[in-house]
């Protein structure tokens, strides 16, 4: 498919009065419908491919406007099958409620006042006028998808779907065998590119159509400032070419880090539950999914790589923590970018409140006592401890890239910068990731060597 754009696209690029002209040579009814005839306002790669297909993958950049094209094919089946059955599938059931029936795009939003499916919360169901249903799913739960019928489905970003277990090729593999009802079951995925298991398969399989974008093809749509921003940040970077221009970038050659491994060591949630807590602070989970790990948190620091100046690289600031069984969790990544000392110092003391961080550990070689300083300044109890570099960030990166290796790392969540970073430094010393300087990477290579690789360590509990 080739970006001609839309035909609304092309109507606002005529000139005032040609463009007056189009719209007075429709009728006041046409005038209203056109607001929800998708055709009209879709480029052609947002429009259902021709042909017996069954999977139509859509990975394109951000913006490009996948939701939209997702919900508006759900929605076309919808109004004209009354017997059409949706299985609507995000990477949890609160990605799939906000973003894919409640979201700017959703369902919900795009849908003719007259035509708006009743929504029933309880029961995560949608149902149409026509008789038509769509049920709610979380592909975090793959069992959820044992058992029920569909005939169509709308999967959106499988990039992010958790798969440190299998959860994500269960989620799909579940979901296919039960697509048994109708004359032509069809699935329609929605994805931001990333090279995990579940799209390279649907990338090399026959069966499935795909339809790639750039952000930028969504320009009348999208602020001005916004690309110029993405473009000057991000154009020609590796990150850029994967979430702006729709790219799949597989690993580099070299690596110390590989898509694969983070995958395998993220969970869905950890509780906060620390054993040395005197005070009344309550537990905290993140986006818990069955995986959930009861480790219990005997220890959380935060690492910051400061930056040399207020117009040069990231703070990185990361967090972490030491669960009672001995191993890392990665629990967040508040990174700033071009932010003055005074601004990322407010992050560091944020993150330090937030988890009860026990101690900040921050790199000294870009000035100590200011760094000390203005840490203090912002929160004058924060515990800091300085730290030197005396060798390469990839040289120190080394040993925590084998802590991952041995499956002592898990990631909470999903981190996709960082995690980008992560995946730039290579063996002998370079860095072809985003940016000029990994500087989240480094953040977490501190405060992971910190927790695992310092003499202050608590022993292993089992």
């Amino acid at each position: 498919m080739t970006n001609e754009g839309s035909d609304a696209e092309f109507v606002a690029r005529l000139q005032p009065r040609h463009r007056k002209a189009v719209l007075a040579s429709l009728s006041d009814q046409e005038q209203r419908a056109i607001f929800h005839h998708w055709p009209f306002w879709a480029r052609p790669e947002q429009m259902p491919p021709d042909g017996n297909w069954s999977v139509w993958l859509i990975m394109a950049g951000r913006g490009f406007g996948k939701t939209r094209a997702g919900a508006e094919w759900v929605r076309s089946i919808a109004e004209s099958d009354g017997s059409a059955r949706f299985a609507l599938v995000g990477a949890n059931y609160a990605e799939t409620r906000t973003v894919m029936v409640e979201g700017e795009s959703g369902l919900l939003s795009i849908a003719p006042p007259q035509q708006r499916p009743v929504w029933e919360p309880s029961l995560k169901r949608l149902s149409w006028a026509s008789g038509a249903q769509a049920y709610l799913y979380s592909a975090a739960e793959p069992e959820g998808l044992r058992g029920p019928q569909h005939s169509h489905s709308w999967c959106d970003e499988i990039a992010k779907w958790m798969n440190n277990c299998g959860q994500a090729e269960a989620a799909w593999d579940n979901l296919k065998m039960g697509l048994r009802l109708g004359f032509r079951p069809q699935i329609v995925a929605t994805t931001t590119p990333r090279p995990v298991a579940l799209v390279r398969e649907l990338v090399g399989a026959e069966d499935v159509v795909i339809s790639r974008g750039r952000t930028q093809d969504n320009d009348l749509h999208l602020p001005e400032a916004f690309l110029t921003a993405m473009a000057a940040d991000y154009g020609g970077t590796r990150l850029g070419r994967q979430e702006l221009d729709g790219e799949l970038i597989e690993d580099l050659e070299g690596a110390l880090w590989t898509r694969a491994m983070i995958e395998g060591c993220r969970v869905g949630g950890v509780r906060v539950e620390r054993s040395r807590d005197t005070g009344a602070r309550p537990n905290r989970s993140l986006d818990c999914a069955r995986d959930e790990r009861g480790a219990g948190l005997v220890r959380i620091v935060i690492g910051v790589d400061p930056p040399a100046s207020v117009h040069g690289d990231a703070c990185g600031i990361v967090v972490a923590g030491l669960g009672r069984d001995g191993e890392a969790y990665v629990l967040a990544d508040v990174s700033v970018e071009k932010a003055r000392p005074e601004i990322w110092a407010r992050a560091v003391a944020r993150a330090a409140d937030l988890w009860g961080a026990d101690r900040v550990i921050a790199e000294a070689n870009q000035g100590g006592a200011m760094v000390k300083s203005v840490l203090h300044a912002a929160k004058i109890s924060l515990p800091v401890r300085l730290v030197h570099a005396a060798r390469g960030k990839v040289a120190r990166a080394e040993p925590v890239a084998a802590l991952y290796e041995n499956g002592r790392v898990h990631h909470v969540g999903a981190f996709p910068r960082l995690e980008d970073e992560l995946c730039g430094l290579l063996i002998g010393g370079g860095y072809a990731g985003p940016g000029r300087s990994p500087d989240r990477a480094d953040a977490l290579v501190w405060a992971l060597t910190e927790l695992m690789l310092g003499t202050e360590r608590v022993p292993r509990v089992r």
